[in-house]
């Protein structure tokens, strides 16, 4: 086998890391959207707030981290050696799926969730103003996660047609 079929199978490997580190972030921001962010809405507000503040302080961890950012980090890496491979079709898929998943999912994240977050962290249960920030927050930021969801599954696909790409080129 070749040094190059061997550093386009890395690529292609890598490729598909990204899509399913993608794959994992869409579907932990789908069940938020799907189902949990409605269960929390149904609950008392006080203890929908409660567990929403909990579950923002749990989920900066590095289960969610590492996988949110890795994933990024990944993409950005198979980027960097589709272009220095040569990769032609490939690479813009995956620029393009980089380019979604940067602004849909971290940009996103980062400027949109966590100043609500971190505005959520300060609201008192027991009173009608932390109330009235969970109603809007809750809907505010099941909006904005329904992008992010959507945002990682398409960066998902297109990662995985780069790394399809890669390996359709590969001599046999």
């Amino acid at each position: 086998m070749s040094q190059t079929s061997v550093s386009l199978e890395i690529v292609a490997a890598l490729c598909g890391a990204t899509a399913l580190g993608a794959a994992v972030v869409a579907g932990v921001f789908f069940a938020f959207s799907g189902f949990v962010m409605r269960g929390l809405e149904q609950a008392p507000a006080a203890s929908g707030l409660v567990v929403m503040q909990s579950i923002n302080r749990t989920a900066v961890r590095p289960p969610l981290m590492v996988t949110l950012f890795g994933t990024l980090l990944a993409g950005l890496a198979a980027c960097i050696l589709l272009a220095v491979t040569g990769s032609g079709l490939a690479l813009w898929w995956a620029v393009a799926g980089e380019a979604v998943y940067l602004i849909g999912v971290v940009a996103v994240t980062v400027g949109f969730h966590v100043p609500r977050n971190n505005a959520l962290a300060d609201a008192d249960a027991a009173t009608p103003a932390g109330l009235d920030l969970w109603r809007r927050y809750a809907l505010e930021w099941t909006r904005g996660n329904h992008v992010r969801a959507l945002a990682g599954a398409v960066a998902a696909v297109l990662f995985g047609v780069a790394a399809a790409l890669v390996l359709v080129g590969l001599p046999s």
